[in-house]
């Protein structure tokens, strides 16, 4: 089965102990990584480089922006704040599960790059728990606790965007909980193509009245090879890039994308001109490919897989 790693979206209310849950969860299991932040804010005393935050100037955040090097980022009090997706993905590579503590708004964001992400919502088990925390903490006065209270009154309307909620009454299940969350996800389709590539070679090489079938499917499937540049990610994104937050993703999966691009090669096969320059000696599904990342071709949300389309892919 693949090891990659999966991104995992963790927001809540201030006071909801994202914090300590994060802690323990890093504490327990070694299969982790807590996303570095890159700032342009100074450090403060005993903050190290690489670790609390990367420091970098203006112009160098600005520049990361540009590039689309950043997973999301948000400005407050003057200063920068984002997730730089070279990070991320390294450590997804690896086969480290990589938490993001982020608030709603980045959490969209995230969701929309990467839309296999899991995304999950701490809460106490009610609004007065909530306040008693805050009180408890015993640093902030009464106006800050109820300007968080307040602010905790408005991401509460953004809840349902969230793949799971987790509500944080005792730590130690909470931690067993989320822990769970996260192992299921790996078990998702999304994160096990070659495994699925593999079983339809199987099935498909017993029945040699199947050949033809079997020959088309290796094919397509197998060209996760050819599509690296671009990524599943980057198509899939491109796909997406239309959608508004909140609203349902064209495709939530690599396999649509690998779909959607047989199909289109077959239309190249029947005739069709391509529609991208460039395209003079290159395989129909590498042009097929190419139509989509420069958004030559669409994808209907609606758009499904019939068995006979897919025998025919």
């Amino acid at each position: 089965m693949n090891q990659q790693g999966i991104l995992v979206v963790v927001s809540g209310f201030s006071g909801a102990g994202k914090g300590t849950l994060m802690k323990e969860l890093l504490k327990r299991y070694d299969n982790y990584a807590l996303s570095v932040s890159a700032t342009t804010r100074q450090p403060r005393e005993g903050e190290k480089d690489g670790e609390d935050y990367f420091f970098v100037s203006r112009e160098y955040f600005q520049q990361m922006i540009e590039d689309g090097r950043l997973v999301e980022y948000a400005q407050y009090v003057n200063h920068y704040y984002g997730t730089p997706r070279d990070y991320v993905e390294k450590k997804m590579a690896e086969g480290k599960d990589v938490i993001l503590e982020i608030e709603i708004q980045g959490a969209l964001k995230v969701k929309k790059r990467f839309p296999d992400a899991l995304l999950i919502f701490v809460t106490p088990p009610s609004a007065g728990e909530l306040r008693r925390r805050l009180v408890g903490r015993g640093t902030e006065t009464i106006e800050v606790i109820n300007a968080r209270l307040r602010r905790a009154a408005e991401e509460a309307s953004g809840m349902e965007a969230y793949d799971y909620l987790l509500i944080n009454d005792e730590i130690d299940a909470c931690v067993e909980q989320m822990h769970q969350l996260i192992t299921l996800q790996h078990s998702k389709t999304c994160y096990h193509l070659d495994f699925l590539s593999r079983m339809r070679e199987e099935l498909y090489h017993l029945d040699d009245r199947q050949e033809t079938i079997y020959k088309n499917h290796i094919t397509i499937l197998k060209g996760e090879c050819n599509m690296l540049h671009p990524s599943y990610t980057d198509l899939i994104n491109v796909v997406n890039s239309d959608i508004e937050p909140g609203e349902q993703p064209v495709v939530q999966s690599r396999y649509s994308i690998v779909i959607a691009a047989s199909r289109r090669a077959r239309q190249l096969i029947a005739g069709e001109d391509p529609m991208v320059a460039g395209a003079a000696g290159k395989k129909p599904l590498s042009i097929a490919i190419d139509e989509l990342y420069h958004q030559k071709v669409k994808i209907l949300p609606e758009e499904e897989t019939t068995e006979e389309e897919e025998q025919n892919a």
